[in-house]
């Protein structure tokens, strides 16, 4: 297996966690200026930009054919909507207010414009293709053979399925680690099934951008 391909893989993800890591260690040194004490008003674009271009800039290497499956995608998109609001809808848990608030910046205004946009292009493209691409298209076959590219996409063991399942929970550690661990679940179950890292995508993107939409609906910017 040739290394740029191994790392056309990781690349995207690795470097989101990474600028990930970094926005939160800045904003535990009590900086005076409040966009450095907040970096995610700039973390977020940054994200956007060098992880869709390092996505695009490795595009060829990746096995994107058209969805299939896409109606079985679509509903466990919605089903993985309902598990990460059921919290606050059916459960009741407190609204969840503290964070990315695009109203910092006067409404019509082109940084409110600007800052949201790149805030959506995160959540519902550039974050649905780089999750994808690590977690359903390198580590769930990477964990059944080291040579991932001999095997299909959506090959099945239950220690790899199992693996990617906590791990994905795991990089989302906080209040949603239980639906992102049902979340790891159900996606890797779209991979299985349709063996497409196209309908992963699509199913990822749909959740995330109906997650947007109430987000802007509710304030609760937590949710991003």
């Amino acid at each position: 297996m040739k290394n740029s391909t191994f790392y056309a893989y990781i690349a995207p993800f690795v470097v989101f966690m990474l600028l990930l890591c970094l926005g939160d260690v800045m904003a535990t040194l009590g900086w005076s200026n409040y966009f450095l004490a907040q970096p995610k008003y700039w973390i977020f674009p940054l994200q956007t930009v060098v992880c869709g271009g390092l996505v695009a800039f490795y595009w060829r290497r990746y096995e994107f054919k058209p969805p299939q499956g896409w109606f079985f995608a679509s509903a466990i998109a919605l089903l993985v909507l309902g598990l990460w609001l059921a919290p606050q809808e059916l459960l009741k848990f407190p609204p969840r207010l503290d964070g990315f608030d695009p109203t910092l910046f006067p409404p019509g205004s082109l940084l409110y414009w600007g800052n949201l946009g790149m805030r959506f292009l995160r959540l519902a493209v550039v974050v649905p293709f780089l999750e994808e691409i690590f977690w359903r298209g390198f580590l769930l076959r990477y964990l059944i053979k080291e040579d991932f590219l001999s095997i299909p996409i959506g090959s099945f063991s239950w220690f790899s399925f199992g693996g990617v399942t906590l791990l994905f929970a795991l990089a989302h550690w906080g209040p949603d680690f239980v639906p992102a661990l049902l979340t790891g679940a159900l996606f890797n179950w779209v991979a299985v099934r349709t063996r497409s890292l196209s309908s992963c995508v699509l199913a990822h993107a749909i959740t995330n951008l109906l997650l947007g939409f109430y987000i802007m609906a509710t304030r609760q910017w937590g949710f991003w």
